[in-house]
């Protein structure tokens, strides 16, 4: 590669789920982003080849096997397939976005792990998945030319836990779209409204998957216990992935009949600004991320958000967020606090919309093609 000249990247996105959900905003932020003189060819599901391609002006986009949709053969095209369209499309550095890498390939290889929690949380994942994800960790950290990770949280735990070489690891913070999100019209908050139909009922907002790391029944119960003597109780919205949190449905069932609980599933990405904006408040009371995109996408929405002061979360909420513990009872203390205290929520809000300012895909992009330049360079 001659100096100055940016290298030729083959970023592979089959990893990117069919539910745009964070490692789908991530590469389509990030290649939405990239400056034109950026050198990039896109590998896909057959089924985002024309979303990608008017996505992305004059970037080829390859479409990978049809069987790749299917995770196992996703996994094994990875380790064969992946490296010989990177030869193929003479590429000079192979970006997976999503933990896993080729243990082979004829270019240097950058890789996104997104955190590390399966180390600092383990008991909240399920065995195979949490030794799977463990191990795909390891050989990254062993074989990436450079690894891009989107907190300096998730850097220092690699770096703590798995003796990762930080000479090796670029923080590239995470983005939001302003014009996705942003502070909604009353139109689209009635829209969301009728949709869920919940009337005029204030409610609580909840957007992310169902896993245990979310920490979703502990939510619920703090919920119950804060609204639960109230006059009006807002409704609390859970909505996202199912997710494979078994405890969810337990906690549902404490929830006293008056109080109203709504678990919509997914919600189409357009009506997202009205869910979040709309809300008097999300609630988002993790064990742990590695950055927090919820949170950074209800802040630029105008939402007061409540979170936990967990690895990543302070980076992203800094002073702009109210913070709670894990335990269902505090929830209950902080949530309760919050809803009684409008001018403390006009506050938050006004300051996470300032802050989410900050955080931009065009700020992302630029570490990602540095990152790309020094391991083609290396």
């Amino acid at each position: 590669m001659t100096a100055g000249r940016l290298p030729r990247v083959l970023v592979d996105a089959t990893s990117v789920p069919a539910d745009r959900g964070g490692v789908g905003r991530y590469v389509d932020g990030l290649l939405g982003a990239l400056p034109a003189e950026a050198d990039v060819i896109v590998a896909a599901l057959r089924t985002d080849v024309h979303r990608y391609s008017r996505l992305l002006d004059d970037v080829e986009v390859v479409a990978a096997p049809a069987a790749v949709a299917h995770r196992p053969a996703r996994l094994a095209w990875e380790q064969t397939g992946l490296p010989l369209l990177a030869q193929q499309v003479g590429a000079e550095v192979l970006h997976s976005p999503f933990y896993t890498c080729p243990l082979r390939a004829s270019c240097p290889v950058t890789v996104t792990v997104h955190d590390a929690t399966f180390f600092t949380e383990p008991e909240h994942y399920d065995k195979s998945r949490r030794a799977f994800f463990r191990s795909a960790i390891r050989t990254s950290l062993r074989r990436a030319a450079r690894v891009i990770v989107p907190s300096k949280a998730t850097r220092d735990e690699l770096i703590r836990l798995l003796e990762a070489d930080p000479t090796r690891i670029d923080v590239a913070y995470h983005g939001v779209d302003h014009q996705a999100f942003h502070p909604p019209t009353e139109e689209e908050k009635a829209r969301v409204r009728a949709r869920l139909g919940l009337g005029t009922q204030p409610y609580i907002a909840f957007l992310g998957a169902k896993e245990p790391r979310k920490n979703v029944p502990n939510l619920i119960r703090g919920w119950a216990a804060a609204v639960k003597d109230r006059k009006d109780p807002p409704a609390l919205v859970i909505a996202g992935g199912q997710g494979h949190d078994d405890e969810i449905d337990s906690a549902v069932a404490e929830v006293p009949v008056h109080l109203r609980l709504l678990r919509p599933g997914y919600l189409r990405f357009a009506d997202l600004p009205g869910y979040l904006g709309g809300a008097l408040l999300a609630a988002y009371p993790s064990y742990g991320e590695g950055f927090g995109l919820p949170i950074l996408e209800a802040m630029a929405c105008g939402t007061p958000v409540l979170t936990t002061p967990r690895l990543s979360l302070p980076e992203v909420g800094g002073d702009a967020v109210a913070y709670t513990s894990e335990d269902p009872a505090q929830i209950a203390v902080d949530l309760g606090q919050l809803l009684d205290d409008e001018p403390r929520r006009l506050a938050l809000a006004k300051a996470g919309m300032d802050r989410a300012k900050e955080f931009t895909w065009a700020s992302s992009a630029e570490v990602h093609l540095a990152s790309w330049s020094r391991a083609a360079s290396a």
